[in-house]
């Protein structure tokens, strides 16, 4: 008996489709995996910033302010951060006049979103690799 090559085509194409839909599923779950470790790893990066006297002054509103939280992912909350909205006094005792803006303890301030690598530059806190 020979097999109808009608079959053998759609068969081949289910393969097709299962297979592609495996890979998929595997590259996702390889990509969440780095992702997660990436953003663990980024608490010893964090917590550098604050031992170098690092504090972000950002309102809730900024969307700058919002994708440097982002980067920082779960890691943030070892960030040094001022809402300025709420602590109006200390940020006019800074000088803040633009969000974000980062101040160092030794006076060096950044204005505007500076972005993972550029906070590991300017603070010698190494990114993980």
């Amino acid at each position: 008996m020979s097999e109808n090559p009608k079959l053998k085509i759609k068969t081949a194409l289910i393969g097709a489709v299962v297979a592609i839909f495996l890979i998929g599923l595997i590259v996702a779950v390889l990509l969440r995996s780095d992702e997660l470790s990436t953003a663990d790893s980024l608490d010893d990066f964090a917590r550098c910033l604050k031992d170098k006297g690092a504090v972000m002054y950002g309102a809730e509103w900024c969307q700058h302010c919002q994708n440097e939280k982002k980067a920082f992912g779960d890691s943030f909350k070892f960030i040094s951060y001022v809402e300025c909205p709420k602590e109006p006094d200390t940020c006019i005792q800074k000088q803040i006049q633009g969000y974000p803006t980062w101040i160092f303890a030794d006076g060096r301030r950044f204005e505007g979103e500076q972005g993972l690598y550029k906070l590991s530059s300017i603070s010698g806190c190494q990114l993980p690799q």
